[in-house]
């Protein structure tokens, strides 16, 4: 069974929603915005009900600072949606109840997950809500979260394909190496990518698609004086066993 609780500041103590509403209001100037509520949302599963009851007010709560309902509160007009970490995303607090909850129940470990829900109010047009949207989510590590209970918080990920090999990389001529780099939108150009085509040539085969994307990654300017172009010449560690690894492992190399 999942178990779900919301977690909100107490009026007086919401300072991290009062802040964003002053954002929203005076950056993004979305002047129909009139408050703003934030809850943090648990979802758990691996625990009996009488454990639940516990952690509200030890795990997920403190008692003199937070209102804790097991339910969305009722809020007449408001704009509501929750934004969680993408799949793969270290949750740091969903993580970290989950270790206070193995602490305390000296079990398994459950599974559990988070999301922030945000209740807006005021006279907003779904672009304003747009906008807001926009501005809390940031697509390279969370999304929108689903308002929906959960079943289950098992997740059964879908085996990954096969890395894909670039077959006749080693052949393309210098035309082939311009329409390379832009069918793939490489940061690289033309010359970059003939001096990676050189080097698997003396490796004796096609790069994958993997290998590409990350040379070119590591091939921007901040990135490839650091990688590539860094030369230790004097390495010196002031605890003696740390020196001694150091020195084996120069002379395996």
């Amino acid at each position: 069974m999942v178990y779900r609780v919301y977690v909100e500041k107490k009026p007086g103590l919401d300072h991290e929603a009062q802040a964003l509403k002053n954002d929203l209001t005076g950056l993004l100037g979305i002047e129909g915005l009139q408050n703003v509520r934030l809850l943090n949302r648990y979802d758990v599963e691996g625990i009996d009900g009488a454990l639940f009851e516990r952690l509200k007010t030890t795990v997920f709560a403190e008692p003199q600072l937070d209102r804790v309902t097991q339910s969305l509160p009722q809020a007449s007009g408001a704009q509501v949606f929750a934004v969680e970490f993408l799949p793969g995303q270290f949750d740091q607090r969903a993580d970290s109840a989950s270790q206070c909850i193995q602490l305390i129940s000296q079990g398994e470990r459950p599974l559990v997950r988070s999301a922030k829900v945000y209740l807006l109010f005021g006279a907003l047009a779904p672009a304003d809500v747009e906008r807001i949207k926009k501005y809390v989510i940031n697509p390279v590590e969370s999304r929108e979260a689903s308002l929906d209970e959960f079943t289950t918080l098992k997740t059964d990920y879908e085996q990954p394909p096969m890395v894909a090999v670039m077959h006749g990389f080693l052949d393309l001529d210098a035309a082939g190496l311009r329409a390379f780099v832009k069918q793939y939108g490489l940061a690289m150009d033309q010359d970059d990518l003939k001096f990676c085509q050189d080097y698997f040539r003396t490796e004796g085969r096609a790069p994958t698609l993997t290998e590409i994307r990350m040379l070119d990654t590591y091939w921007s300017d901040h990135c490839r004086h650091t990688t590539f172009l860094t030369h230790l010449t004097d390495v010196q560690f002031d605890d003696s066993a740390a020196q001694k690894t150091y020195e084996e492992y120069l002379s395996v190399r």
